[in-house]
């Protein structure tokens, strides 16, 4: 493939990805990060079944996953008094490979770090296209003409937003919100349930880790102390350990608070710009997105390797191969089954994980859905990082 320059917006999972195999391909790639820093923290995600191992096998990244999974965390459902009902079993939340998101992410760049550009702490402003490239603004840095733009940045994409149109278009909401808190708790593996809200306890997600059903809010996502104020009064009231928890949360480190929500977009490509993971086919706690994240960036720089940098036939081939197997992320809302809206929904969710038939049943659809796609089996050329050269 010819020397095509890539500016990849999100340096996550997804971006790092897509950047390793480019960087292999010949391409000269660029990865533009929000974040001042590689963010190390977040909740555990998981890898699922023989799909997601051969891309990491293949990538040369499998064993520094092994090497690092947390092993997978079983949590125990209780009642107001702190007596267990019931057994989520951690093949069922972490797949079968676990591993710190931060962990993944670090993993990723030590792989790319050396043979692509990073640029921390800047953000696009503009995407305008031409006939021979796309011309990107910068809050900080300066414009650069580059041949292709992959938005990897997540479901409040800025690429997104950017090149296709206003979230509002893309982002469906699904009637519940999440938050995770670095919060120094006893406990370990304890998840309560109220009708509505759940409340989780150094489970595999955070110390502390909150679901709740809610209408949609307008709120600053930047804000930590506004986000933190809306957990509090969501779970005033609550039983169990939860006053507690909010009395510790002011103090939390890390804190994350945003919605459930899904992602549909009718094409993944505008142009030269594509989407990639969640910004184009992200479901939030869906189960799913690490996987399609990984698998997506290797079909991604595949199918431009196969076309010879021909973005037009890259794109429509990604779109082909990849949209059928993203179809996982239409299916299914985390909210109502971490968060059962009544006492008897969560009766029968909680009877799901006491009987062995249908927790075996879950299991196995889980595993066909992750490994429902022909991967194609694109050249493995030899690491080209003596010979690359960096957009300046």
């Amino acid at each position: 493939m010819r020397n095509l320059s890539v500016l990849i917006s999100g340096a996550s999972i997804g971006g790092p990805a897509a950047a390793y195999w480019l960087h292999r391909y010949g391409c000269t790639v660029t990865v533009v990060e929000k974040s001042p820093t590689l963010r190390l923290g977040g909740q555990a995600i998981d890898f699922k079944g023989a799909t997601h191992r051969t891309v990491l096998q293949r990538m040369g990244i499998l064993d520094d996953v092994l090497a690092r999974q947390t092993g997978g965390h079983d949590q125990t459902v209780v009642d107001a008094a702190g007596r267990p009902l019931a057994v989520i079993p951690g093949e069922f939340t972490g797949g079968e490979i676990e591993i710190a998101r931060g962990d993944l992410s670090e993993i990723l760049y030590q792989h790319t770090k050396n043979d692509c550009e990073y640029v921390f702490g800047d953000s696009i402003t503009s995407l305008t296209e031409t006939a021979s490239g796309v011309h990107v603004t910068f809050e900080k840095g300066a414009p650069r003409t580059v041949d292709l733009v992959i938005g990897a940045d997540g479901i409040h994409s800025n690429v997104r937003r950017l090149a296709f149109g206003p979230e509002s278009d893309y982002v469906h909401f699904m009637g519940h919100y999440y938050a995770l808190a670095d919060i120094n708790l006893p406990g370990d593996g304890l998840m309560y349930n109220e009708p509505g809200r759940m409340l989780a306890i150094g489970g595999p997600k955070a110390s502390a880790f909150f679901v709740f059903g809610s209408p949609e809010l307008t709120y600053d996502r930047y804000d930590g102390e506004q986000m933190k104020q809306i957990v509090s009064a969501a779970y005033e009231g609550g039983g169990w350990r939860t006053d507690e928890v909010l009395r510790r949360l002011p103090d939390a480190g890390e804190f994350t608070l945003d919605s459930i929500s899904r992602v549909a977009v009718d094409r993944y490509a505008r142009g030269r710009i594509v989407l990639l993971g969640d910004a184009a086919y992200g479901n939030t706690l869906g189960g799913f997105g690490t996987g399609l994240a990984i698998v997506g960036g290797y079909v991604l720089a595949g199918e431009l390797e196969a076309a010879d940098g021909d973005h037009h036939t890259a794109f429509d081939r990604y779109e082909k191969i990849f949209r059928p197997y993203a179809k996982i992320s239409k299916s299914g809302n985390a909210g109502p089954f971490m968060a059962p809206p009544t006492d008897a929904a969560i009766r029968r969710r909680n009877l799901t994980f006491r009987s062995g038939l249908l927790l075996k049943a879950m299991l196995k659809i889980t595993d066909l859905f992750a490994t429902r796609i022909k991967l194609p089996d694109y050249p493995r050329p030899a690491d080209r990082s003596e010979t690359a050269t960096r957009v300046s």
